[in-house]
């Protein structure tokens, strides 16, 4: 799969806005020894209608909050938008591996996560979707076998590969966090997140980018 070879660095982003948005995420294929099975995908997707659903949107009182794992680079991203918090938001990702490991799912929620999975991945195309995907499908070198893999491993996944995500997701702790916020939140939280801060609307009107 391709990996692309980006900085790492963790920033935050000024705009007058009295609600932020909040990024963080890792390569699970680079920063630990994680091996794709398809039970990430549907884990990923359960992930973003329960634990993040609760703690980040009906707890925290965000419009949104969700994660996003990608099976080709090996991306995985914890995101909120319009959210009131920040570093709040940023402790509840923190603390999802914890949350995988003690999940008890029941045979109706596997379920309705696997069918939600199956349903993203083989989502109907207008043709012009159609062709982007051949050619990405093309460049990349993925093959019908390793497609119908995956689609096997999604259908199969258990409880047990659910909780095994979470060694995978500690690598997330670490990563690097991107918010895009209003200045009292994101200057109250650069120094505990170690934010590169920057303020691109003050430069647009004669200002400098980089904050201070």
């Amino acid at each position: 799969f391709w990996v692309p070879e980006l900085a790492r660095a963790s920033e935050g982003i000024i705009v007058p806005s009295q609600v932020n948005y909040v990024g963080k995420g890792a390569n699970l294929y680079k920063d630990s020894d994680y091996k794709l099975h398809g039970s990430a995908v549907v884990t990923s997707r359960l992930l973003g209608t329960t634990w993040l659903w609760d703690r980040v949107r009906v707890s925290g009182g965000a419009y949104g909050g969700f994660c996003s794992f990608d099976v080709r680079s090996g991306d995985f991203k914890y995101l909120s938008y319009r959210d009131p918090n920040l570093t709040k938001t940023i402790d509840n990702y923190d603390g999802t591996p914890d949350f995988l490991r003690d999940l008890e799912v029941n045979a109706d929620m596997l379920a309705k996560s696997v069918i939600g999975t199956m349903g993203d991945v083989d989502k109907h195309q207008l043709p012009d979707a159609k062709g982007y995907t051949a050619l990405m499908r093309h460049l990349l070198g993925e093959t019908d076998e390793m497609r119908q893999e995956l689609r096997d491993q999604i259908l199969s996944t258990t409880g047990d590969d659910m909780r095994r995500f979470a060694g995978a997701l500690e690598a997330v702790r670490s990563g690097p966090v991107c918010v895009v916020g209003g200045e009292e939140a994101v200057r109250g939280a650069s120094e505990s997140l170690g934010l590169s801060l920057k303020s691109p609307l003050a430069a647009a009107a004669g200002g400098t980018a980089q904050a201070t």
